[in-house]
């Protein structure tokens, strides 16, 4: 029998992400990864994007959050600014002899200058909460990408097609200590890794209109969706390989 789905207790429902949600599915990942392989470099990493997502959520706060400092001492900058602008404009005397015309064409096209060095004032003061805030934002986002080519690096080496009879190692080849079934497992993490890095880095944009933050965030996700490509192509790859070929796989 399908029951009907449960209304949501918040107003957004599910059509936004929940960072009171996000950091406790990544503290739980860290602790399977442990759980399963104890002391691997990737549950490091796991703890480590833990702690960015939980940082992540402080950030966030702080791009909804008005500046009121900021907001107020731009207005009253471009406040004194226009005041400054309409003193000028009032000692400007329209000439009444055709000897005086020459100065008041000069003293329109200063006004005309004044006009377009007050428009980029008051854009730059206007802007300044948003740069503020993309500072922030893009600083935490670039952590969040090296996080994303760290979860890349752990799995590199983790090849399937070496389970069969491959070539014979060498001195430097990396230690194949997993069976199949751990190695699919450990595949899936790094795959929820990225995954879950991608969703932190939306948390950015979900309240932050930007264009540039905007962009690094969805240069993640594209990121984190292809190194994802690429890791389940190794999980199929996994999946046929004949049961006879593979090691026999400790109880974990």
């Amino acid at each position: 029998m399908t029951h009907p789905a449960r209304k949501p207790a918040s107003g957004t429902g599910y059509r936004r992400l929940d960072e009171a949600q996000i950091v406790p599915t990544i503290d739980r990942l860290r602790d399977r990864i442990e759980e399963r392989f104890p002391g691997a470099g990737l549950g490091r990493v796991a703890g480590e994007l833990h702690t960015m997502a939980r940082e992540a959520t402080a950030c966030v706060a702080y791009l909804r959050r008005p500046h009121w400092p900021l907001r107020i001492a731009a207005w009253l900058a471009i406040a004194v600014m226009l005041v400054v602008l309409v003193a000028l404009a009032v000692t400007v005397k329209v000439p009444t002899a055709v000897t005086g015309l020459a100065d008041f064409v000069q003293a329109i096209e200063a006004s005309i200058n004044d006009l377009v060095f007050l428009g980029i004032a008051v854009f730059f003061l206007l802007t300044a909460e948003s740069r503020i805030k993309r500072r922030h934002a893009l600083a935490a986002l670039h952590e969040l990408r090296s996080v994303v080519h760290i979860v890349d690096m752990h799995q590199l080496t983790k090849d399937p097609e070496r389970l069969l009879s491959g070539p014979p190692d060498t001195a430097s080849s990396p230690a194949r200590s997993m069976s199949a079934p751990e190695l699919g497992r450990y595949l899936d993490y790094c795959s929820e890794l990225l995954s879950l890095a991608s969703k932190v880095a939306a948390l950015f944009v979900q309240h932050f209109n930007d264009p540039v933050v905007l962009a690094a965030v969805n240069e993640i996700e594209t990121l984190a969706m292809g190194f994802s490509g690429k890791i389940w192509q190794k999980i199929t790859l996994l999946e046929r390989i004949p049961t006879a070929g593979r090691p026999r796989a400790a109880e974990v």
